[in-house]
């Protein structure tokens, strides 16, 4: 079916938003650097994965855009700490620790990025344990990263044709203007925050996910198109079946940045206890795809289909040519 004008022109500018195309600068220093899906850490994933005796030992590292951390630096601090957990969580993990390095013009300017931190570390339980501090610089600048640990992984690399599709997000906040986060945290208490933290290891170690990655920059079909191009398959992605909130604009919510995100991909027989598995936390989730053979990402609706990406075409993290980067 022939998709109509309003579904392409969507599709469209979502593919040159910028927060689709960021991306693209992975595979820039994953050449430089000389990686590969096969190199030690298993590049690609959202983790650095290192085999340890008793299942795997996970690390990850976020650097935030200093705009952000600039117009909103507590909030900047608090998800210093929140993604570097979904990092965790997507992978099947549990949380260990966080560090972080902050760089800033003064102790004032760096006080509530910190402040952030600490609020966030004690909400999730997740204790902050050292990082680097300078505060002699011109601008205010945040890294964090953190150290978990899996019994068993969900990968970026797995996802099979015949797999379904499952999307899940914690859909109680509201955007934390004006950038493209969806905030659910901040309005959750703490013990619940801490029990949705293990959803994800419980679902890797019952074997129910053979795919997923956590919903990150670029939305849902960035985080889509970066799982496709990983396992070597394609997405079909139906709309009307994605956990949304109500109001939202459509093209906002599929490159928004939510607080608690994923996109998992499982046995069509699985598909009910996976989505159970959140749900049972009042998070939204549904089955909103599939998963076959091919290059291609591609959005559903009533009214026709549409292509977003083809990375054989145009590679995005470079997986398929074994260029890799942490995502």
């Amino acid at each position: 079916m022939k998709p109509h004008l309003p579904l392409r022109k969507m599709v469209r500018e979502l593919r040159d938003h910028p927060s689709i195309r960021g991306k693209l600068d992975i595979a820039a220093s994953t050449r430089t650097l000389g990686l590969t899906s096969q190199s030690d850490g298993q590049p690609g994933d959202d983790c650095a994965v290192l085999p340890s005796g008793d299942g795997f030992d996970l690390f990850s590292c976020e650097g935030f855009i200093n705009a952000f951390v600039k117009t909103d630096p507590w909030f900047a601090g608090w998800c210093g700490v929140m993604v570097n957990i979904s990092d965790i969580l997507s992978m099947g993990g549990r949380p260990r620790a966080v560090t972080n390095a902050i760089w800033a013009p003064n102790a004032e300017q760096a006080q509530p990025v910190l402040a952030g931190m600490k609020a966030a570390s004690q909400a999730y339980g997740v204790p902050v344990v050292g990082g680097h501090t300078n505060l002699h610089t011109d601008d205010l600048q945040l890294s964090v990263s953190i150290l978990g640990h899996a019994k068993s992984l969900i990968s970026s690399f797995d996802a099979r044709p015949g797999d379904v599709l499952i999307c899940a997000i914690d859909l109680r906040g509201s955007y934390r203007e004006p950038f493209d986060n969806w905030n659910a945290a901040l309005t959750t208490p703490p013990a619940k925050l801490r029990e949705a933290m293990a959803i994800l290891p419980s679902l890797a170690e019952s074997g129910l996910v053979t795919a997923g990655k956590d919903i990150s920059q670029g939305g849902i079909l960035g985080t889509a198109l970066m799982l496709a191009e990983a396992s070597g398959v394609s997405m079909e992605i139906q709309l009307e079946a994605l956990p949304k909130p109500v109001g939202v604009d459509l093209p906002r919510w599929l490159r928004s940045f939510p607080s608690f995100g994923f996109l998992l991909s499982a046995r069509p027989e699985n598909a009910q206890a996976v989505c159970a598995a959140f749900t049972r936390h009042g998070i939204s989730a549904a089955a909103c795809g599939d998963v076959s053979d091919g290059s291609a990402v591609q959005i559903t609706e009533r009214e026709g289909t549409a292509l977003f990406w083809d990375y054989e075409r145009t590679p995005y993290l470079n997986l398929s040519a074994k260029e890799a980067s942490n995502a």
